[in-house]
């Protein structure tokens, strides 16, 4: 009987034990977005989120970032709070979606198509978009490729990008690949080692990277909100890329490309301009 007993008493103490943990792993994920995936025209799966309720905006992230990248960032909480729907994925090559193996997985305006593929599957009939960095590259072959879009943000970008021999690009597709040794990236070389990134998936995306040529720009009958930091020249003259686009507004915040983003003066600016477009 005692025997009994106490085996009864240990299954009981288990019992508590494993309900008590049970109940706090399930209060952790309480709140959490633990995402979904999208299946893209070629099979690729894109991890994506969604959060809020309102007018859906898309925001796509730079080289080497995640859909984290902007969730840190100031703007995303401030477009939650004025009322947005707004949705993050990691672009094909990053984060937890698919990493095509072949260059030939990037081209061909693969990632706008994914962009436009999560914006049909989640039924939306119109969206807006900002991009930064590389993310803005993206954005306007959208702007080119999809007349669902209202209005835009091209972040830390400037007209450098419309050149399809864009001496950054190819400098960056040397130093990655190892073709050329260049001192200018030891510090980004480092860093992609450092963060375990894959220079083989980085390559690619570079040698993919589309251009849209001034012409192209010229057609887009949308507003589009062009804004950099003051000091963030990286990527050619912000002015110089609204000149290019018929309903172009530019606007200059403190900070250089990689801080310029962080900053209250941008999610103001951004939100203003979304707002006014809806």
């Amino acid at each position: 009987m005692a025997r009994l007993f106490k085996s009864l008493l240990c299954i009981l103490c288990y019992f508590i034990f494993t309900q008590g943990a049970l109940s706090q792993e399930n209060h952790s994920n309480v709140g959490l977005n633990i995402g979904k995936y999208y299946t893209s025209f070629d099979g690729i799966k894109i991890y994506y989120e969604v959060q809020g309720e309102g007018q859906p905006i898309l925001l796509l992230h730079g080289f080497t970032n995640t859909l984290d990248n902007w969730k840190k960032k100031i703007v995303y909480q401030d477009l939650l709070n004025k009322g947005f729907q707004v949705v993050v994925l990691d672009l094909r090559g990053n984060g937890k979606s698919d990493k095509p193996p072949t260059v030939a997985g990037y081209q061909k305006d693969a990632e706008a198509r994914d962009v436009m593929g999560l914006a049909s599957a989640l039924k939306f009939k119109n969206y807006q978009v900002a991009g930064y960095s590389r993310g803005a590259i993206i954005t306007a072959r959208l702007l080119v490729l999809d007349k669902r879009i209202t209005a835009a943000v091209l972040g830390g970008m400037g007209e450098a990008f419309t050149n399809p021999n864009w001496p950054r690009r190819l400098a960056f597709v040397n130093a990655l690949s190892g073709k050329e040794e260049n001192k200018d990236f030891e510090a980004f070389l480092k860093s992609v080692q450092e963060r375990g990134l894959d220079r083989q998936t980085l390559t690619f995306q570079q040698q993919a990277q589309p251009s849209t040529s001034p012409t192209e720009l010229a057609k887009v009958q949308i507003p589009v909100l062009v804004i950099s930091g003051v000091a963030d020249n990286d990527n050619g003259s912000a002015e110089e890329l609204a000149k290019l686009l018929p309903k172009a507004v530019v606007k200059r915040v403190p900070g250089v490309h990689n801080t310029a983003w962080q900053t209250p003066e941008f999610a103001q600016e951004v939100i203003s301009f979304l707002q006014l477009n809806k």
